[in-house]
This record gives structure tokens, C-alpha cells and sequence, in this order.
């Protein structure tokens, strides 16, 4: 009797470790480190309002980062981690992808726009939000479309899709303009404020924060013409898909429920910090439609 007993437990000990090494090898390498260390780092922007950027006390706050929220809530939950810790790490338009990449960083919690090429090193949630290209200028300037500011200096930030495309639109147009670069958007957007360019393009969103958070908002006006950009995604590695459906899932059950559209309404159609600004950016068709049916691809695919 004793040996069957010894049996029955040498048996339930086996099955217990294998149970333990198969839940171990469900785990891809970015949540199996989040699991091990008790500790999930995410990467935020710091001047991409209303998506992700620093409060008055220089913590981060926003819409991608109140959805990341709803991602840390479900890894509490399905790794059994009440007491997860949460590191913010700041990233910006050249660096935000090596981060990823390394694993410095387990989420980008920003405004990246995921694209073809980046897919081959980076993976995309489902789409977050849906942008169009702008451009923004001095009142004073007098331009008002794209042909206007033939031969004239233009801003856009560097490691961006929209300074690839304004290079593009450059050459394809002949126009002949002058390209800076500013190192984030705050740089890029003091260009125009400060007369060095004649105009900045970005996604329109992150164009409409920085002007409603500018000194003198009236003396900015958008141009008339407006281009196709590309979904936003929360961004991660590519190396754990099991990683990418738990984010997946957070999103599409926020999408499913009315927590989705309390968050857009509560950084896009209400009072925001830090200066109590309601930027009046109602939900457009395109990402009306993209909640309905989440989808993580990005144009032309």
C-alpha cells in the first residue's frame, strides 16, 4: 500500500513539473521576463499630445498610454502578478524601434505608425488610432497648400514615416524645398514657431495638440491639403507572438466594450493637461470602422 502511495505521489509530482514546463514554454521570451522579473517596461513619447507625452509633473499621461494600462491590467491577471511594477522609458522617432528590438523596452506606448517596412523588425497591435498627414505654419506665413511652399524651407522629425514621405512628395512635385529636421516634434514644431521654417508636416492629431498647447494657438493655422498617413499600433517585439495576442486581446475587448470610446473621448473630446485644452477631435469614419472590425494591418497590405 505504502509503494502505490509512494507511486501515486512520484506521479503527481512528474505531471506538476510538466504542467509548470509547458505553461513556461507557452511563454515567449517577453513575458516569460516580465514574469520573472516582476516588472514591465514601457516606452512613451514625451511631447506627442494627446497620445502620449509628460504632464506638468513629468509623469507620462495619454491615450496610448491609458490603453497600455488596460495591456499592464491583463498581464497582472493572466500571469498572476498583482503587484506588477511599471518603468516608463522615454523614446523617441530614432530610437523607439531599437528599443523594441532589444528588449529594452516591452511596449511602445505612443504614436508609431505601423507600416510594412517597420513590420520587418518590429510587431504592431491592432490599430489604435487612424492619422492623415497635415501640415502647420504661421498664419503670418501665408501659405495655404502644398504648392505654396515651393522653394521655401519645411520642417519634419527625424526616424519618422512623414519625413520619408515629405521627401517623396518633394521629388515627385519638384518643389525644391529645404528639409530640417528636428530631433522629437517639440523641436520640429519650434522651427515653424520661430520663423526658421516655413511649415511642419505630421500626422494631424500630434499637429492639433501642439497647437492647441502653444503659447499664441491663433497664430497657427493648418494648410488646406491633406495626405494619407499611415494606422497607429502599440508597438512590439517581434519575437512573441503570444506577448502581441495578450495585448491584442486587451484591445479588442476595450474596442468591444465602452471602455474604448470613454478613453477617446476623454483625451480627444474633452479638457486635457496641462492647460485644460479640448482639442474638438471628434472619432473620424476610418476609425469608427477599424474599432468595429480591429485589424492590425498596415496601408497597401
Amino acid at each position: 500500500m505504502m509503494n502505490i502511495v509512494r507511486g501515486l505521489a512520484a506521479s503527481c509530482l512528474l505531471l506538476t513539473c510538466v504542467a509548470q514546463t509547458a505553461t513556461a514554454a507557452d511563454l515567449g521570451p517577453t513575458l516569460q521576463k516580465i514574469k520573472d522579473t516582476g516588472t514591465i517596461t514601457i516606452g512613451h513619447r514625451e511631447s506627442s499630445v494627446p497620445l502620449s507625452y509628460l504632464d506638468d509633473s513629468q509623469t507620462p499621461i495619454g491615450f496610448s498610454i491609458d490603453l497600455c494600462t488596460l495591456v499592464v491590467d491583463k498581464l497582472k491577471a493572466d500571469l498572476s502578478l498583482p503587484d506588477l511594477k511599471v518603468v516608463y522609458q522615454p523614446v523617441n522617432s530614432s530610437n523607439r524601434i531599437p528599443l523594441v528590438e532589444n528588449g529594452t523596452v516591452d511596449i511602445e506606448c505612443g504614436s508609431t505608425a505601423n507600416t510594412i517596412p517597420r513590420q520587418a523588425q518590429v510587431a504592431f497591435s491592432v490599430t489604435t488610432f487612424a492619422p492623415q498627414f497635415k501640415w502647420i505654419a504661421l498664419a503670418s506665413a501665408r501659405v495655404n497648400t502644398t504648392d505654396d511652399l515651393k522653394g521655401k524651407t519645411v520642417a519634419v522629425t527625424q526616424g519618422t514615416n512623414t519625413s520619408q514621405f515629405v521627401a517623396r512628395l518633394n521629388t515627385e512635385k519638384n518643389l525644391g524645398m529645404s528639409i530640417l529636421q528636428g530631433k522629437d516634434h517639440a523641436e520640429s514644431f519650434l522651427l515653424v514657431q520661430t520663423g526658421r521654417a516655413s511649415a511642419f508636416m505630421e500626422d494631424d492629431i500630434l499637429l492639433a495638440g501642439l497647437k492647441a498647447n502653444a503659447k499664441d494657438p491663433a497664430s497657427l493655422t493648418f494648410l488646406s491639403d491633406a495626405f494619407p498617413s499611415d494606422p497607429y499600433g502599440l508597438m512590439i517585439s517581434k519575437s512573441d507572438p503570444s506577448f502581441k495576442k495578450l495585448v491584442d486581446d486587451a484591445l479588442v475587448a476595450a474596442m468591444q466594450s465602452d471602455t474604448y470610446d470613454k478613453l477617446y473621448t476623454k483625451w480627444f473630446e474633452s479638457k486635457i493637461p496641462p492647460k485644460g485644452i479640448n482639442l474638438e477631435f471628434p472619432m473620424s469614419d476610418k476609425l469608427k470602422a477599424l474599432v468595429k472590425t480591429p485589424s492590425d494591418k498596415a496601408n497597401g497590405q
